[in-house]
């Protein structure tokens, strides 16, 4: 019965030490979920496994439960902003941490730190790829409000074609003699910066958000 508590033990500490990792690199880029709440997770749901053992011989049961409860805490964690959705990669290490500690807990160490090293290394190694993606292609929401005249949201249009962006429109609105055009641009980072200097100087512009 001692040996079988000190596995246990060992099992704990090994999820700390492995969901401690994965928020410290969480917690470097000031994400939501950081270092105390990897931990909280991994040991939680390593803790729930190692529970469910003991008390029941249904031991999916308890592990599917774990997964949905992650759920919740993960959509927690996404949120709009503007015309993007931040969260995401953050909710899907918190879902990945927990199923580290699913596999410690259940005593499958070859599973986790496997699993552990496939995931710090994405989150490393794969941020600098995504970034070099993310600026070779990017969509943006261009929010524009200006004097109401003829053609005014097709002069736009054409200023984002000039510099090689592709917009599509959305919903317009006029208020008086003033008219707002809304648009999904999307194109390489460097001409979306050409773009925006060539409106923030134009001076038929009363208002522009990007």
């Amino acid at each position: 019965m001692i040996q079988f508590v000190e596995e246990d033990l060992y099992k704990l500490a090994l999820a700390l030490l492995l969901g401690g990792l994965v928020g410290a690199e969480r917690e470097y880029r000031s994400k939501a979920a950081g270092l105390r709440t990897t931990i909280m997770i991994c040991v939680g749901s390593a803790l729930f496994t190692i529970v469910s053992h003991r008390i029941s011989p249904d031991h999916d049961r308890v592990a599917a439960n774990v997964v949905t409860g992650i759920g919740f805490l993960g959509a927690g964690i996404i949120y709009r902003e503007a015309n993007r959705i931040r969260g995401l990669t953050t909710a899907a290490t918190v879902w990945a941490v927990a199923a580290i500690g699913m596999a410690v807990g259940g005593g499958f160490y070859d599973i986790a730190l496997v699993g552990f090293g496939a995931i710090i290394g994405s989150l490393l190694l794969l941020s600098g790829i995504s970034h070099r993606i993310s600026r070779v292609r990017q969509t943006r929401e261009y929010r524009i409000t200006t004097t109401f005249k003829n053609k005014t949201l097709s002069q736009y249009e054409n200023l984002f074609e000039e510099f090689g962006l592709n917009a599509q429109r959305g919903p317009q609105l006029r208020l008086g003699n003033q008219i707002i055009g809304r648009w999904l641009v999307e194109g390489p980072e460097k001409a979306h910066e050409k773009c925006i200097r060539k409106l923030l100087g134009d001076p038929e512009v009363k208002e522009f958000e990007f």
